[in-house]
């Protein structure tokens, strides 16, 4: 009985078919807004990282960044850009604009330095948009061949016997290095110097040129440097041995109890930018760093993938600087 009838008569007959086909119209609207809104990324995305390369933080976002270029179909290019302990490279993020354009692989001295120092010229939490945490990884303990060190008993020895003679070397001021630094001087009660450089890696390869006795590196900057003989794990700032490295001890086998220093990794953005860039971006980095072979090569590395949601980032944010801020003060720790 319907066969002759015109499809607009059918429609007029039906207000409530009206009301939902113009509610699917609009709904498909909105969608098409949203997708536009979406449209990213459009160009090249910048990656700072505020350290040199060689570092563990470099070779992870390499490894991260390769993953995004696949997924997004966009360059995610890498800018070293090291200095003062990362806060170069943290205030050029703090500062671009907020187009989701760039990105800063921030580590612990994120919330360490505005501790260290009267101003870094960025703040930590309210500068910056939280995209999600990488992953941790601990510190370790690494002597020259001259030093003829191999444990930690050595070491405390050898520093008990010349007080303020020996130096332990570090990634820069308030690097999680730095506080590894402070934190085995006065868990072994030892007179040290310690000693800044622009980098992990330079530090490393002074180590490695016997031009330094000892210094505190991730494993993932130090490994080759170990396999090719030139260097010696002492031990490793964490409570339990590494998976990567279960042959080298604690700090806590040796007594040190309290000797734990685990840097973390995070991605942020400067603050401002659109929430729905920050959840895409959260989103793609998520997937890269669970990927079976990215969580593969972070074993072999040596650092614990983990992520979170922009909000809950942006909560360890403020508990790490709590935390370590309250650590500095009672330490009493300060730039040198």
């Amino acid at each position: 009985m319907y066969q002759n009838m015109p499809i607009a008569l059918t429609i007029e007959n039906h207000p409530k078919l009206d009301v939902a086909c113009t509610m699917a119209s609009l709904l498909l609207f909105l969608m098409t807004v949203s997708t536009t809104a979406l449209a990213y990324p459009t160009k090249p995305v910048r990656f700072i990282v505020p350290n040199v390369p060689g570092g563990s933080g470099d070779v992870i976002a390499r490894a991260l960044s390769e993953k995004l270029q696949q997924r997004l179909s966009q360059s995610f290019i890498i800018d070293n850009r090291a200095g003062a302990g990362t806060i170069i490279g943290t205030q050029i993020a703090a500062k671009a604009p907020a187009d989701g354009y760039t990105i800063i692989l921030s580590a612990l001295p994120h919330v360490i330095n505005p501790h260290l120092q009267k101003s870094v010229g960025y703040h930590p939490i309210n500068d910056f948009s939280p995209i999600t945490l990488v992953g941790y990884t601990p510190m370790y303990l690494f002597a020259s061949l001259e030093s003829k060190v191999t444990t930690v008993d050595n070491l405390i020895s050898l520093a008990k016997a010349s007080p303020g003679k020996f130096a332990v070397g570090s990634g820069g001021n308030g690097t999680a290095t730095h506080l590894a630094t402070e934190l085995l001087k006065a868990r072994a009660g030892v007179s040290m110097i310690h000693t800044p450089y622009k980098g992990t890696g330079p530090a490393l390869l002074d180590l490695a040129g016997g031009h330094i006795p000892f210094v505190f590196s991730s494993l993932a900057a130090a490994t080759p440097l170990v396999k090719a003989g030139k260097i010696t794990a002492v031990a490793v700032a964490n409570d339990r041995r590494g998976q990567a490295s279960p042959e080298i001890p604690t700090f806590a086998e040796a007594g040190l109890k309290d000797l734990v220093v685990v840097h973390w990794l995070g991605v942020l953005a400067p603050a401002g930018v659109n929430p729905k860039i920050v959840n895409l971006l959260n989103s793609e980095f998520v997937s890269a760093i669970n990927a079976p072979d990215t969580r593969e090569r972070f074993g072999r590395l040596d650092i614990e993938p983990s992520t979170n949601s922009p909000e809950n980032f942006k909560r360890f944010l403020i508990d790490e600087s709590l935390r370590w801020g309250d650590v500095l003060k009672k330490a009493n720790m300060t730039v040198n």
